[in-house]
């Protein structure tokens, strides 16, 4: 297993021995946490809006390949790479949208558990979200391990879409510094060339590293509120109205 140093120490330790101890701090100074932390849960919320919104156009892309593909035929031209494409925009949906539906309650839980007391259902909760966390965080790690091992082996797709070569230079200066641009646009070609594998995997990453952002901050607002903040659409008013002051655990409306 391949953990390679960050800032002097293991990455292992900055992704998974860090964020447990601070999920421990939060039980401890929940309190002080809570003002500290309401602002960047406003922003993180804001993020998976954003990538709900963001999975909601790819849906759209699929669409609008399908019937671009269908005019093409009525005309008698060829759309090379369609079902590709659309296959990639699928691929980018389903990704983007795990930390959204994540918080909308939308993923399978099974609550059997949940229902025995206020008790048992805060601390069953908190395991359940402690190992989903880890989980995501190491599906994260190695998401974006196989979007550098694509882009280092020059992996192509097997189908026969294709880019144009500048669309894959833009996507680099995000991941590059400005000194290296003039270079890379100097080397690039204008002629289209068969889809990288990392390009379609970038929305893998993403939404990997964002679900994984997702579990630890429900996780982290569990401990410090005592209310588990994934609620099921459905019954969020019901549990506004069971809702007690700070701090007291009440009924999360887990069942799914």
């Amino acid at each position: 297993m391949d953990w390679k140093p960050f800032i002097g120490l293991p990455l292992w330790i900055w992704l998974f021995v860090f964020p447990t101890l601070f999920a421990i701090l939060c039980l401890i100074i929940r309190r002080k946490l809570q003002v500290i932390l309401k602002p960047i849960w406003k922003i993180l919320d804001a993020v998976y809006l954003a990538s709900g919104v963001l999975a909601a156009f790819c849906m759209i892309a699929i669409l609008v390949i399908i019937i671009t593909q269908m005019v093409f035929r009525w005309l008698g031209l060829q759309f090379q790479g369609s079902t590709d494409f659309a296959g990639y925009a699928m691929a980018a949906t389903s990704f983007f949208a795990l930390a959204h539906a994540l918080n909308r309650g939308a993923h399978i839980r099974v609550s059997i558990l949940l229902n025995l007391n206020s008790f048992t259902r805060k601390w069953i909760n908190v395991f359940a979200l402690f190992v989903a966390a880890i989980t995501a965080t190491y599906f994260a790690r190695y998401a974006i391990k196989t979007n550098f091992m694509s882009e280092m082996i020059n992996d192509r797709t097997q189908g026969i879409d294709k880019v144009p070569e500048t669309l894959l230079v833009v996507v680099k200066m995000f991941g590059s510094s400005p000194s290296e641009w003039r270079a890379m646009w100097e080397a690039a070609g204008s002629e289209w060339v068969f889809t990288p594998m990392w390009l379609p995997q970038i929305p893998m990453s993403i939404g990997t590293v964002l679900l994984a952002i997702a579990l630890w901050d429900n996780l982290y607002r569990l401990l410090v509120t005592g209310v588990n903040p994934i609620i099921v659409e459905t019954v969020k008013d019901e549990e506004k109205k069971l809702s007690k002051p700070d701090g007291v655990d009440v009924a999360d409306g887990a069942a799914s």
